[in-house]
């Protein structure tokens, strides 16, 4: 048998590569996307082999569906089965709503939300070939509640809340698994890019009841056990991951 195979895509860096290295201690081979920092992407795979396991490393906007098929055929060449898909690739651009253009609309909602559809239908069709397989998406908590600058990037993960739920359904009979996790503000690459960094920081210290704030770890758990056969009957749910920050108003 070959050994089975996880997808994560944004993997270079950051929550994903994070999640790659988990995932790669458990005993998978596994896929780096990344669609900028191609010396992160080879550094983590690196660290992915020097653990004993294959890395394939593939630059994709998967934004774009076409460029999503290429991915896959790539995986297809290189081991010819997937048993994992973590959609974590994310970007967006950080406005407020009355300043957004159609194109950062159309970018952030493409990479965000768009992607999950179409890698998921990619994934589904090799899953089903071994009898099944996982997916899980990365949310964040501007999806239910308003966060400064954040408008298309919270739509955007609203939305793919919505996709988890209608794909954890009809995809249900294949065998194939589908959630999301959310988090709270976690101090990672990603964060630098909100003008608000400082203060989303500020108020996850001094404000979350969990007396820290959330660590990479802490998110990385929580995917790994819902990738994990103890969650088999949790299906097309966003777990939270935040301290309990959001139960505050």
């Amino acid at each position: 048998m070959s050994a089975k195979v996880a997808l994560v895509t944004g993997s270079s860096r950051g929550i994903g590569k994070a999640i790659a290295l988990r995932l790669a201690k458990e005993g998978y081979d596994i896929v780096i996307n990344y669609a900028r920092s191609k010396t992160a992407a080879l550094e983590t795979a690196a660290e992915i082999e020097a653990l004993g396991r294959k890395a394939l490393v593939v630059k994709a906007n998967v934004g774009k569906p076409e460029k999503i098929k290429e991915l896959f055929a790539q995986i297809d060449e290189e081991f010819g089965r997937l048993d994992i898909l973590v959609n974590n690739a994310a970007s967006g651009v950080l406005r407020p709503a009355m300043e957004l253009e159609e194109s950062h609309w159309d970018w952030t909602m493409d990479i965000n939300s768009k992607a999950l559809l179409f890698c998921s239908q990619e994934a589904a069709k090799r899953m089903e070939k071994t009898g099944g397989g996982k997916i899980v998406s990365l949310s964040s908590l501007g999806s239910i509640r308003y966060l400064k600058n954040y408008t298309t990037v919270g739509v955007s993960k609203a939305a793919v809340e919505a996709l988890t739920r209608y794909l954890a359904v009809e995809l249900a009979d294949r065998n194939i698994i589908v959630n999301a996790v959310s988090g709270g503000a976690v101090d990672t690459d990603a964060l630098t890019h909100f003008p608000n960094r400082e203060e989303l920081l500020e108020d996850a210290r001094k404000n979350t009841p969990a007396g820290r704030m959330v660590e990479p770890e802490d998110l990385v758990n929580c995917v790994m056990f819902l990738l994990s056969d103890e969650s088999s009957m949790i299906r097309g749910q966003t777990i939270i991951v935040d301290g309990g920050r959001s139960l505050l108003v």
